[in-house]
């Protein structure tokens, strides 16, 4: 097999579906904090797949529980019984607090199963007209039918049309267009704690509580999109502990994994007992491989202590962006919490920077126009921040 550049990106033009805009590097390996290219080149990773390198490339719990189970066991019917899926379920049930986990291969399919749950639940518990659910404007909540109509972003929606009906988009951060979106057919509110697509935007602390309490006031449920906040990504084990409230639905992704592809939706008992054998199922999803890989990264995440490391890390990272920002006049915001950070430019260039970042070998992520988002693994130390920092400064010229 071909890996030299040029060769793999022919092939990619000659054979795959073009659904995104690549950068002219071919990534053949991976270890910790950084990347090789097929030249040989050595990148810092601050992007980490886009939050699902959680732990880094090729974590060694995490491959060698790959290599263990592949060995024993890869799939079997979801009609059987394996020990793994519930061995995992237990391990979010005691870290999110609610009753019942069911898992997916994404975080796309983790949202659908949380749209269907809140609907079939409402439609037990509240009438049959319940089934408008609330999403804010800028959010991102993946890319198949339902999931893309929940997202807050009309972009995602042209040629698709028509979406799937029931949906309603609000300001984000605004309890009072939330509140005036309420109708009888409302059923459930689904929220980002922190919108990281668009550009990483915290919720307020008292916006999510009045949601909350609104949602409890109403008879709603509230559906917390996780998959990319969740498991140390800002600090906590989930976004929403930074808020002081509970969600009915958390759903997961990315880091779950630890760079394997597996997505959870998590509910409260009640919430979870509207699903009956035959409303909702997945092929794949808890697959004995997935769940080994899983467990793995959270027991990683746990003993390595990497929800305290992107805790202090973060604030560290965050501390140097805003003396990058004071020593410059091209940065006119940073946001963020723990390893989900952001700089807002003054300038419309932040893909250039972004390549420029790349070729002197940093990984980031350019949103829109002005916007470079970092979110490196959360096993980030202060002297790759120096490091990231440094380029990042370079690349800004």
């Amino acid at each position: 097999m071909s890996t030299s550049t040029q060769d793999v990106i022919q092939m990619d033009k000659d054979y795959v579906m073009h659904f995104c805009t690549r950068q002219p590097v071919v990534f053949v390996r991976g270890e910790g904090m950084l990347l090789w290219d097929a030249e040989g080149k050595e990148y810092l990773d601050f992007l980490s797949g886009i939050a699902v390198c959680g732990l880094g490339h090729c974590p060694p719990a995490v491959v060698e529980a790959i290599r263990m189970q592949a060995s024993q066991l890869m799939h079997v019917s979801n009609l059987y019984y394996v020990p793994q899926q519930p061995e995992l379920a237990k391990r979010l049930v005691k870290l999110t607090g609610l009753g019942k986990a069911f898992f997916a291969n994404s975080g796309a399919e983790a949202n659908e199963c949380a749209i269907k749950l809140v609907r079939k639940w409402a439609k037990e518990n509240r009438g049959a007209d319940k089934f408008e659910i609330i999403t804010a404007l800028g959010s991102f909540h993946g890319r198949t039918m339902a999931a893309v109509t929940a997202t807050g972003q009309p972009k995602y929606h042209h040629g698709f049309e028509p979406l799937v009906p029931g949906f309603k988009h609000v300001e984000y951060n605004d309890i009072n267009a939330l509140e005036a979106a309420v109708t009888e057919n409302t059923c459930a509110v689904m929220l980002e704690p922190i919108q990281g697509e668009s550009g990483v935007f915290p919720a307020d602390r008292r916006y999510m509580q009045d949601v909350r309490s609104l949602c409890d006031e109403r008879g709603l449920l509230l559906i917390l999109d996780e998959i990319q906040t969740g498991l140390g990504r800002t600090g906590r084990w989930f976004g929403f502990q930074h808020y002081g409230v509970v969600p009915d639905v958390v759903t997961l992704a990315k880091t779950l994994g630890g760079g394997f592809p597996v997505g959870a939706c998590v509910a409260s008992d009640q919430v979870a007992a509207a699903f009956q054998p035959g409303n909702h199922a997945s092929t794949f999803g808890g697959n004995p491989l997935a769940c080994a890989a899983a467990i793995a990264a959270i027991d990683a995440i746990a003993d390595q202590g990497l929800v305290e490391n992107a805790a202090e890390v973060g604030a560290y990272f965050k501390q140097q962006l805003e003396g990058l920002k004071a020593r410059r006049n091209d940065i006119s915001e940073v946001r963020g919490v723990g390893l989900m950070l952001a700089i807002q430019l003054g300038r419309d260039d932040a893909a250039s920077i972004s390549a420029a970042c790349l070729q002197q070998g940093l990984v980031v992520n350019a949103i829109g126009n002005n916007i470079i988002r970092f979110l490196p693994p959360l096993i980030v130390q202060r002297e790759h921040v120096d490091r990231a920092i440094q380029i990042l400064e370079a690349s800004l010229g």
